[in-house]
């Protein structure tokens, strides 16, 4: 379980931060509340088909209830992948709430889910054995791809 939430966790951050670049309105209004259910939706699809996949790709020739039990703890098991977009989906609701500008938001969002990459690195990275300084650089390096994740995918759009 413990491995699921590291996995879900980093899942969920890069997916929020690609999703937060992606949404940039370029000369449309600026659309926070929106672009929250689209973050919070497309993280919910992506944890219901991994759970799925992950499911088809090892379920055995049981019964149709069993078959129908696993899958749905499989499904359960996917939380961390949702829950680590809710600081993106937070901060777009509060910046349609209080009005705050796309620019800003964006920077800030990104720059939050860059920090969050870090301490998912830092902790995946104590967990196997790193020390403290083996263990920061991973998350440094963790922060800069999640970061040039993010700008790929502004930039392509």
């Amino acid at each position: 379980m413990r491995s699921n939430m590291l996995f879900g966790g980093v899942y969920g951050t890069v997916l929020a931060s690609a999703l937060l670049a992606a949404l940039q309105s370029e000369g449309t209004p600026f659309t926070p509340v929106y672009d929250a259910l689209w973050v919070l939706v497309t993280a919910a699809t992506a944890a219901l088909a991994h759970g799925y996949a992950h499911h088809m790709s090892t379920h055995r020739g049981h019964s149709a209830g069993h078959r129908w039990h696993a899958l749905g703890h499989r499904l359960i098991d996917e939380w961390p992948l949702v829950v680590a977009s809710l600081p993106t989906v937070v901060l777009l609701l509060a910046a349609g709430g209080w009005g705050w500008p796309e620019g800003p938001t964006t920077a800030a969002g990104l720059t939050l889910n860059a920090t969050l990459l870090f301490g998912w690195g830092v902790a995946a990275a104590l967990r196997m054995g790193y020390r403290r300084r083996g263990a920061v650089l991973i998350g440094v390096a963790d922060a800069a791809l999640g970061l040039l994740i993010a700008v790929a995918n502004a930039l392509i759009k």
